[in-house]
């Protein structure tokens, strides 16, 4: 991640601008981000609005998810980190704002964070309701056990299920589909542990209590079963080790199996 420049202040440029340009959304852009002070409250306010209900006020949600924010100072920079990631992986992502208004894998993730921390203070009944919620607004199902690091990004997002005792390194890239789940009834430690800079392709599915290495990318579609080497890169059903790579995968977001270390052939 750049942290040489302030993220909050680029977005709230860049909004102003927007706004600039787009009358008709003027409004609604002060209301989301140029009438809040800092990231957090927006964030609190996006996560609010969004997951809301019937038989839950968006006011409280909102006083939630601020408190969570900022007594918990590490999701605020890891959000930053997700966003920047957002911004330098996703060739869609024109702008560090976007991610924060209409990118529903971005927001699942930040509902997430929120969630765990609440799970982990023992308020495991509203991270429960809020796992939820999430899931039938963003399409993500993540459980609130799960651990995260930063610099994520969920491409799409739609239908990505994370189980209970997964964790997530940081600087990882999921695309949408991916199931980190268990295999069987058996409880415990049964969710996979992925490594930094993983790259997981669409509608792959990474079972068990198994390790992927530092750098591995998993082929679309795939099925693995097994621990994955660092620098591994995976295809099939079920998965076998087809190559290698000298770059970070969740970074480059190349989709094509790369053999013989060569970035330059194709499959």
């Amino acid at each position: 991640m750049n942290t040489s420049f302030d993220i909050w202040q680029t977005i709230r440029q860049e909004v102003q601008t927007a706004a600039a340009k787009e009358p008709l959304l003027a409004s609604f852009l002060h209301l989301t981000v140029l009438q809040h002070e800092n990231l957090a409250r927006v964030l609190a306010f996006q996560l609010s609005s969004k997951l809301f209900s019937s038989t839950m006020d968006v006011r409280a949600l909102y006083d939630v998810f601020l408190r969570v924010l900022e007594n918990n100072p590490e999701i605020t920079s890891s959000v930053e980190a997700d966003i920047a990631a957002c911004y330098e992986r996703d060739p869609a992502c024109e702008y560090y704002f976007l991610p924060l208004l209409y990118f529903k894998g971005f927001q699942a993730i930040q509902s997430h964070r929120i969630n765990h921390a609440l799970y982990l203070s023992g308020r495991k009944t509203l991270a429960y309701f809020l796992q939820n919620r999430a899931s039938e607004v963003f399409g993500v199902d993540i459980h609130p056990a799960a651990r995260f690091g930063h610099g994520i990004m969920f491409d799409h997002g739609t239908c990505i299920v994370i189980g209970e005792t997964a964790v997530l390194g940081n600087d990882i890239s999921l695309l949408h589909g991916v199931t980190l789940g268990g295999s069987g009834k058996k409880g415990g430690d049964r969710h996979p542990k992925i490594g930094d800079g993983v790259m997981i392709g669409a509608n792959a599915s990474v079972l068990g209590n198994i390790h992927i290495g530092k750098c591995a990318k998993i082929g679309a579609g795939s099925v693995v079963l097994h621990d994955v080497a660092p620098q591994t890169t995976v295809v099939g059903v079920p998965a076998k080790a087809v190559g290698l790579s000298k770059n970070i995968p969740a970074n480059m977001m190349n989709q094509m199996i790369m053999v013989d270390n060569d970035e330059n052939k194709q499959p």
